[in-house]
């Protein structure tokens, strides 16, 4: 049999040369930002380095990243990293899988937790509030004409308000657009990802 290389991040952070020449306004404010997230985490998340060679995209991405995943909102924490990974599962998004399910670890304190709703949220036995949110987002990320006022229903019985729909539709689409982008060009998630909350 021949042997199988071992699997982790190389040198390369995507499969596209980021490299371009002249001035790249902003790129100060992307260095401290860079520096401040490398001195809380340890490590600078490869979207982020990416991002970095785009400042103006990079203050746009991370404003909205911030907003939603960590602003104010209805929903916790964990329920945003929840959507996350399932709306990356169904898109088979290897970075946002990665990084997203090492959060619902981390957040939820269950080394299982990330992994059961990358495979298959239900068969984490989930209570129905948070079952009836992660089968929205999934329905939003693969049938988004599907979306009606039922789907809205169903959310608002289980205790969401329209505001959460907003928040939940917003990462949903948020999550759609990175997990297209990161599988477009091959980023590789960050070594350091897979051990976190093991």
């Amino acid at each position: 049999m021949q042997k199988i290389i071992k699997q982790g991040q190389n040198n390369n952070i995507t499969k596209l040369n980021l490299n371009y020449e002249g001035h790249k306004e902003g790129e100060e404010q992307v260095e401290s930002y860079l520096k401040i997230v490398e001195d809380k985490i340890g490590f600078i998340p490869n979207v982020l380095a990416a991002f970095a060679k785009f400042p103006k995209q990079f203050e746009g991405f991370t404003k909205l990243y911030n907003s939603l995943m960590l602003g104010e909102s209805g929903l916790t924490k964990l329920e945003r990293e929840m959507i996350a990974v399932t709306v990356s599962s169904e898109n088979h998004c290897f970075y946002c899988l990665v990084a997203h399910g090492s959060a619902v670890r981390e957040l939820s304190n269950d080394p299982q937790l990330g992994e059961r709703i990358a495979a298959n949220f239900r068969s984490a036995e989930l209570p129905r509030r948070q079952e009836e949110l992660l089968s929205f987002a999934k329905k939003l990320t693969k049938d988004p004409s599907e979306i009606g006022e039922q789907e809205r229903k169903k959310l608002r019985d289980v205790g969401y308000t329209d505001r959460d729909i907003w928040d939940i539709s917003a990462i949903v689409g948020f999550f759609n657009m990175t997990n297209r982008l990161a599988s477009a060009i091959e980023m590789e998630p960050n070594n350091n990802y897979h051990n976190i909350a093991r």
